[in-house]
């Protein structure tokens, strides 16, 4: 019984595209503005704030709830904040 829902939510981590994967992620947002230290802190905090916000919404618009929701939106999340580029050492 508890199997199916966590396979639904899997699918739906797999191919859901989210509400921000067609722009640019918040990391890249910053560094094409060039931000750094308190600036850059402050930027990324309200871009998570709008992404997560956004992909909650969508959410509620596939009317996921439960695990496919929380995990949905981790994902989608995850998608619009990105991976800060790596410094060369």
């Amino acid at each position: 019984m508890l199997t199916r829902p966590l396979i639904l939510a899997a699918a739906l981590a797999l191919t859901a595209t989210g509400a921000w994967a067609e722009g640019a992620t918040c990391h890249a947002k910053s560094a094409e503005k060039k931000l750094a230290g308190a600036a850059k802190n402050s930027f990324l905090t309200k871009c998570e704030k709008d992404a997560a916000a956004a992909c909650t919404m969508a959410a509620g618009e596939k009317k996921l709830s439960g695990a496919a929701k929380t995990s949905f939106t981790n994902k989608c999340v995850r998608d619009a904040v990105g991976a800060e580029a790596q410094k060369p050492a």
